[in-house]
């Protein structure tokens, strides 16, 4: 009886020694399968190599992208600052080589050629002529102005040499030498002898000419009765506004409007200081 009551109490002892063994291999398989899962679950989080080296990549690229957009920006931006640095008005120089330099910017070359809008032209005061003045006619008389004509013919082609010379000298014709002019005083040599008279301004009046171009006659009135100084002086010097004058044509009579009337017989004046050759250049530029 003793023995088999030990027995069966062996028999209880190893019992609960293996359902003790037994609770503790599930706990463990449930831990290990925890830390299992959550591994798996931080390795999703986290991406693999791979994709993060594609994500860098990306974004590597991106910014590549944005620097290039940038750098293209910034030429782009250079380049159009660089076109707004030209384009300016340029001048349109004349050199004479003479010592007497008239510079024109392109508007101004275009009204010496007689192309202006009447809104253009202005009032001028007899200052811009004042000086001492000769006619260029003993050098056409004398030969001087051959050169000219030469050139004339060469560059226009619209008459021969002699033409040219045929046409200016009806246009240069005149017995009055020499034109001092001085504050509102017009002194005129003519064959030797002086006539004077004071004049004050009358106006401009704008002509159409033949070829389609124009030109501003400014005119001048005798004041009181100085003997045979004719009554007007009408100017034209390619000129609409007021400058100083280097060349001019000059009018003179006794009635206004007949003065306006001609166009063939222009009298032509250059300062009094300049040689026949130092002229024949002045027109050569021209």
């Amino acid at each position: 009886m003793k023995t088999l009551l030990k027995y069966a109490l062996f028999v209880f002892a190893v019992g609960l020694i293996l359902a003790g063994c037994g609770q503790d291999d599930s706990s463990g398989e449930s831990s290990s399968g925890y830390e299992s899962t959550e591994s798996a679950e931080s390795e999703q989080t986290s991406g693999s190599p791979e994709e993060n080296e594609s994500s860098n990549s990306s974004d590597s690229s991106e910014s590549s992208e944005s620097e290039e957009q940038s750098s293209e920006s910034a030429s782009s931006s250079e380049e159009h600052s660089h076109d707004h640095s030209h384009g300016e008005d340029e001048e349109h120089n004349h050199s004479h080589g003479d010592g007497h330099n008239h510079s024109m910017s392109e508007e101004e070359q275009e009204i010496y050629n007689g192309y202006f809008e009447d809104s253009q032209v202005k009032d001028r005061s007899l200052s811009d002529w004042e000086g001492d003045w000769q006619s260029v006619y003993p050098y056409l008389q004398d030969g001087t102005l051959d050169e000219v004509f030469s050139h004339k013919a060469e560059e226009e082609g619209e008459k021969t040499a002699e033409g040219y010379k045929e046409y200016y000298t009806t246009g240069y014709k005149t017995d009055v030498d020499r034109i001092v002019i001085d504050g509102q005083n017009v002194m005129f040599h003519k064959n030797g002898e002086e006539m004077s008279a004071d004049y004050a301004y009358d106006g401009y009046e704008i002509l159409e000419y033949e070829a389609g171009n124009r030109g501003v006659r400014y005119i001048f009135k005798k004041e009181g009765d100085s003997g045979e100084a004719p009554g007007y002086i009408q100017f034209s010097d390619h000129g609409i506004a007021p400058k100083d004058a280097y060349h001019y044509h000059l009018y003179w009579g006794d009635d206004r409007q007949e003065l306006l009337e001609e166009v063939t017989h222009w009298p032509t004046y250059y300062p009094s200081d300049l040689s026949g050759e130092e002229i024949v250049q002045e027109m050569k530029a021209h």
